[in-house]
């Protein structure tokens, strides 16, 4: 499923095959069921089409085509959606701050294709993966700055997010206009804005669709999600909810939880689903379907897609709802000390040190110590700061890592893959801050919360390979918007597991799913998964990676048979290496989009 369109109109423009045009005489296109819809203003000099779910009535839509559209129109409603203005000498794209709904542009002729799907527009235009991308994803996934404005694909740009972008019809660069900020909002309590936007998220999809389902894992974000939908359906509906579980364990702290929830709602159906041999991780990770990145799930999509199956199968999902996301919207970074540090809230700083101190097992000096240099370190100086101890191997430095903390670069690392990642670093310092000024604890939850958003979408193509419709309402941007406008006097304390969420719809929870502070795993069934999928797993080591020079097969291979024998290592670059494969072989495998100049039907 993707949208798009062009910056020019008439019918020199081609379409996806199988696509069709949204209105009469517009470039822009549909292909599959994604929601969409137009009003042409009076004249037909100007079309205004609204992308994806969103909870604009028909008449906040009329408002926007008769009268400038509002500066903050892609954040204005529950939903993930775009906001497109097509007029006689350009195409306006109206993007959503949190990159819960991407869109990506390429040069095309004398001027610009755009679209939801950037596998899409490679095809377009002629473009296969990008190394440096893959080499940042692989070696500094905790480093999301790296990413921005770079698809996956060479010359295909993600759209600024949060902006008002104009491609212009003929022959120039876009003119980008950042309008989002998360600044404080002293006027409302974020606890209660989080609980109006989170509802009005969750029921936005439970009137679309009542037969939906939901996980509900027993953690605290899944059940806030699947207790609001349930509590939104209406009558007769009740809300399927699913629990996975490993097969023969009916005892984990997660189920027990899980429980709880169901039996204290009677509106919840409660299901469990256990997982066995066939769902461990690592298990046919190349089965993939392609997608427009690296889906996060590559390596349990045994499991999530075995889910997504037996859903669609046994209870007729079509619309599933889960809490990802929340962990990034609600965690408070380490960075947040480093910001009551320089806004002189020095005996708070040193409590919520003590506390965190705690929590982490790790001297209270040092998380001071570190909180000071970052108060005195901008964003801008660690970019170029870790640049040039990359290049000197000094990835130890603090100077830039506790604004972007460094994982320790793998011996399989190629010297071109570090030339990659150094040259993001340089190019991303080179290049005004939108959201300069923020706290550093904002601007750092920001970074975090777009990878997680983008990358999102990567799993919902996963889903919808499966006739699964995959929603986040974490992700949305109201939600996020009602997170990060919370002052900083009133953030919670960086040691405290959710507060916010609690304090918004803890009414609703059981109090022993309220008051969690821990979440469960699958880390036994994870080594496990290795162990069984060593062979496969041994030849994706020697792949399309090592053809774009980025790593070392011997020294991969060698990884991966210490890691399953269980020597303790970090596997974080090592996991990415293997999804980054695993894309690669799925985008290879599979023949390109095709495009077409033959007229096809407008869409009803």
């Amino acid at each position: 499923m993707a949208l798009g369109g062009f910056s020019t109109t008439g019918d020199e423009c081609p379409l996806p095959l199988g696509a069709e045009l949204i209105a009469p005489t517009s470039s822009a296109w549909r292909l599959g069921t994604t929601p969409v819809r137009t009003l042409t203003a009076d004249g037909g000099a100007r079309r205004v089409h609204l992308l994806g779910w969103c909870g604009a009535t028909d008449a906040h839509m009329s408002a926007l085509v008769n009268r400038p559209v509002p500066t903050d129109v892609a954040w204005r409603w529950p939903g993930n959606y775009a906001v497109v203005e097509e007029n006689s000498d350009n195409v306006v794209l109206h993007t959503d701050p949190v990159s819960a709904f991407p869109l990506y542009c390429v040069p095309w002729r004398s001027g610009w294709a755009w679209s939801t799907s950037a596998r899409l527009l490679a095809a377009l235009a002629g473009s296969g993966p990008d190394a440096q991308r893959l080499a940042c994803a692989v070696l500094t996934p905790s480093v999301p700055a790296l990413a921005a404005g770079r698809s996956f694909f060479t010359n295909v740009e993600q759209v600024a997010p949060g902006c008002r972008t104009e491609l212009p019809r003929i022959g120039t660069a876009p003119r980008r206009i950042n309008l989002w900020r998360p600044d404080p909002e002293v006027s409302r309590l974020a606890h209660r804005h989080l609980r109006h936007t989170l509802a009005g998220s969750v029921t936005l999809r439970t009137e679309a669709d009542p037969r939906l389902s939901s996980d509900l894992s027993g953690g605290l974000d899944s059940t806030s999600v699947a207790v609001l939908a349930a509590d939104s359906l209406p009558a007769p509906h009740r809300l399927n909810a699913v629990t996975i579980h490993p097969e023969g364990n009916h005892g984990g702290a997660d189920l027990r939880y899980a429980r709880l929830t169901a039996a204290s709602n009677g509106r919840i159906v409660h299901h469990l689903l256990p997982m066995n041999a066939r769902h461990l991780p690592y298990t046919f990770i190349t089965s993939v379907p392609p997608t427009d990145e690296p889906a996060p799930s590559t390596l349990t999509q045994a499991r999530l897609r075995g889910q997504f199956r037996w859903m669609r199968d046994h209870l007729g999902t079509r619309t599933h709802l889960t809490g990802d996301g929340g962990d990034s919207v609600l965690f408070q970074p380490a960075a947040h000390l480093a910001d009551l540090i320089r806004h002189r809230h020095l005996g708070r700083a040193a409590s919520e040190a003590f506390g965190w101190a705690r929590l982490r097992r790790t001297p209270v000096t040092s998380l001071l110590r570190d909180a000071v240099a970052m108060a005195r370190t901008g964003r801008h100086a660690a970019l170029t700061g870790l640049a040039g101890h990359l290049v000197g191997q000094n990835i130890g430095n603090r100077s830039g890592g506790h604004w972007f903390p460094l994982l320790p670069l793998p011996d399989w690392a190629e010297p071109a893959a570090v030339r990659c990642v150094v040259d993001a670093f340089r190019e991303a310092a080179t290049h005004p801050d939108p959201l300069a000024g923020l706290d550093a604890s904002v601007r750092i939850a920001m970074d975090e919360i777009r990878e997680v958003a983008r990358t999102a979408v990567a799993d919902a193509e996963l889903a919808a390979s499966c006739g699964v419709d995959l929603h986040n309402p974490f992700l949305d941007p109201t939600v996020v918007n009602a997170v990060l406008t919370n002052p900083l006097e009133r953030r919670p304390a960086v040691h405290a597991y959710k507060p916010l969420l609690v304090r918004a719809v803890g009414d609703l929870l059981p109090p022993e799913v309220a008051a969690r502070t821990t979440k469960g795993g699958f880390d036994a069934d994870h080594y496990a998964g290795m162990r069984a999928n060593l062979d496969d797993l041994a030849v994706l080591t020697d792949g399309h990676l090592v053809g774009l020079g980025l790593i070392e097969p011997r020294r991969l291979r060698s990884q991966l048979r210490r890691a399953a024998a269980g020597i303790p290592m970090s596997l974080a670059t090592f996991e990415q290496a293997l999804t980054a494969e695993a894309w690669l072989v799925a985008h290879h495998r599979e023949p390109a989009p095709a495009w077409t100049t033959q007229p096809v039907r407008s869409a009803p």
